[in-house]
């Protein structure tokens, strides 16, 4: 807190900077969730489902160690790109930059097996 800054000011944008953090936090959630129809939907194609997550296995399976990471991070334990950079020590441009070449890797390499 610098000299012209008042007690009240200070405490002011401390306040505000949690609101914030938890407004993002809350809009992050928010995208992940399912609505109830998208659960009752997702129960009726479990078949489907399931095998999509085999075959998902099976593409990260041939992925390096770092890239599969990467995707484990960003999409299964909800990191953002900024929080998997500070994690790896590069910049959330460099990880926005990996996440687009992984999935087109893997976009690729589904579109020859078809």
């Amino acid at each position: 807190m610098n000299g012209s800054q008042t007690l009240y000011e200070h405490y002011r944008n401390e306040i505000y900077r949690i609101g914030w953090k938890i407004e993002y936090r809350a809009r992050k959630v928010s995208r992940t969730e399912c609505s109830l129809f998208d659960n009752i939907q997702a129960e009726a194609n479990f078949i489907q489902d399931s095998e999509n997550k085999i075959m998902l296995e099976q593409l990260t399976e041939s992925l390096p160690a770092f890239e599969k990471s990467i995707l484990y991070k960003l999409y299964l334990e909800g990191y953002s790109e900024a929080e998997v950079a500070k994690q790896f020590n590069i910049s959330q441009q460099a990880v926005n930059k990996w996440k687009k070449k992984i999935i087109n890797q893997l976009s690729q390499t589904t579109k020859s097996h078809d």
